[in-house]
């Protein structure tokens, strides 16, 4: 199968910190850029406090990269684009051959 990498993507990572209240805050650092195809999944609509609320399941395939290396992204990472940000749910291979991987992921919406 052949994959239109034509979206750059930042792969972020939580970074927890002392909050000096004896908690900790967390905030993002990014690790880098991936190049991606994003492909829409399934969406679900949940209720919510005040309305119902959707969420939107993507795929995402690039380039892959070996367990363990820093260019492979994870469940405890995230993915930005731009203002949108893409919660990595599950990694796995996209093909036999091993030379793409595709990302589970969900969009966050801003609340």
């Amino acid at each position: 199968m052949r994959y239109v990498l034509n979206r750059p993507m930042v792969l972020e990572e939580a970074v927890t910190t002392p909050d000096g209240a004896g908690g900790y805050a967390t905030s993002w650092q990014a690790l880098g850029t991936l190049w991606a195809e994003l492909r829409a999944g399934s969406g679900t609509e949940q209720r919510g406090a005040i309305a119902p609320e959707g969420r939107m399941r993507f795929r995402l395939y690039m380039r892959a990269a070996p367990q363990g290396s820093p260019q492979r992204p994870r469940p405890d990472q995230r993915l930005r684009e731009g203002t949108r940000i893409f919660t990595i749910l599950a990694v796995s291979e996209a093909d036999p051959q091993g030379g793409f991987l595709v990302c589970h992921v969900e969009e966050e919406v801003p609340a």
